[in-house]
């Protein structure tokens, strides 16, 4: 039973649990558009892809999943993520199963104002968000929202291009320069991260680890600590029950004066995801027991509390793989 693992990057660690898990079973290939991705050399295979946006590039992977017999797909980055979804009968038909939530979903979690309407409509406590500057100053004016506040393009990844803005001329510059950008609220509290499995089977939540964010770097977490609280692992899990996402995703959270506001989805592996592993919750075990057409027992909260996390550089030096190109 073999796995693909779309535009793996740097994520050395995904593989190479991936690998622990199916060691016997299957074999992992992944793919990205350079060679210089250092996560392919982890894989027992890999091919090298076109862009993301090149007209073949669907075609592309298709094949890779009929030479290799791929029982499953999954991608480490946003974009692709709608793609695959989009996609899945085309999947399917080949075998395959799309390890993800719906389009729509994808779509929605991409567009961070999008996220924010469907929580604010839901009841949800989120960051006050605005696409409209000037219901920003209205709302500022009256007192509703106080600076700094975070400006930010709706649709993005990995904090890239987030700017901290202190008063309107800053703004004014930022809206000025470049178009689909979003204001929101800065909330002064701890920030949390969660990684959820849901059982692409049952539907149902089957693993939730919670850790408080220490140290941020390049939009990811670089130092935290896990803990629990059943408080918010019950937010989560009506959360994602009522918008019915599937598979792995990452939360983004922040504690204000005891509240839990949802702050952001990736409907993805999140890059501090290795925390979860190490702490006890396999993902990796969870897809392939999907695969093999079981479903996985409920798990949440079953991990070790007080574990730190605190990533480091490792240096890997040698040639070139040829790998594979369709």
């Amino acid at each position: 039973m073999n796995f693909l693992i779309l535009s793996c990057g740097t994520r050395n660690k995904v593989i190479q649990y991936f690998r622990r898990a199916f060691e016997g079973r299957g074999r992992i290939i992944a793919t990205d558009m350079s060679r210089l991705a250092p996560a392919v050399y982890e894989a027992d295979q890999f091919y090298i892809t076109p862009q993301m946006d090149a007209p073949d590039y669907l075609d592309f992977i298709l094949n890779i999943c009929r030479r290799e017999k791929i029982a499953g797909v999954m991608s480490l980055i946003d974009p692709e993520l709608s793609i695959l979804a989009a996609n899945k009968s085309l999947f399917e038909a080949v075998g395959t199963r799309v390890i993800g939530s719906s389009y729509e979903l994808c779509e929605m979690a991409l567009d961070k104002y999008c996220m924010y309407q469907w929580l604010k409509e839901h009841g949800y406590h989120c960051a006050k968000s605005y696409v409209d500057k000037e219901r920003f100053y209205w709302d500022i004016e009256e007192g509703r929202i106080t600076y700094p506040v975070f400006v930010k393009p709706a649709k993005g990844s990995a904090s890239i291009a987030v700017t901290k803005a202190f008063d309107k001329e800053t703004i004014e510059l930022l809206f000025s320069r470049e178009e689909g950008l979003m204001v929101q609220e800065f909330l002064q509290g701890q920030e949390i991260g969660a990684d959820i499995y849901i059982d692409m089977l049952s539907g149902e939540i089957v693993s939730i680890f919670a850790k408080k964010k220490l140290k941020m770097r390049a939009g990811e977490t670089d130092k935290a600590v896990s803990f629990k609280n059943r408080k918010l692992f019950g937010i989560l899990e009506k959360f994602v029950k009522e918008a019915g996402f599937q598979g792995v995703i990452d939360v983004d959270i922040f504690e204000v004066d005891g509240e839990y506001y949802i702050s952001e989805v990736n409907p993805r592996f999140g890059g501090g995801y290795p925390h979860a592993y190490e702490c006890g919750c396999d993902f990796m075990g969870m897809i392939l027991e999907n695969l093999s057409g079981c479903e996985n027992r409920k798990r949440v909260g079953e991990y070790n509390e007080g574990v730190y996390m605190m990533k480091y550089n490792e240096v890997r030096v040698g040639g070139i793989s040829d790998g594979v190109l369709c």
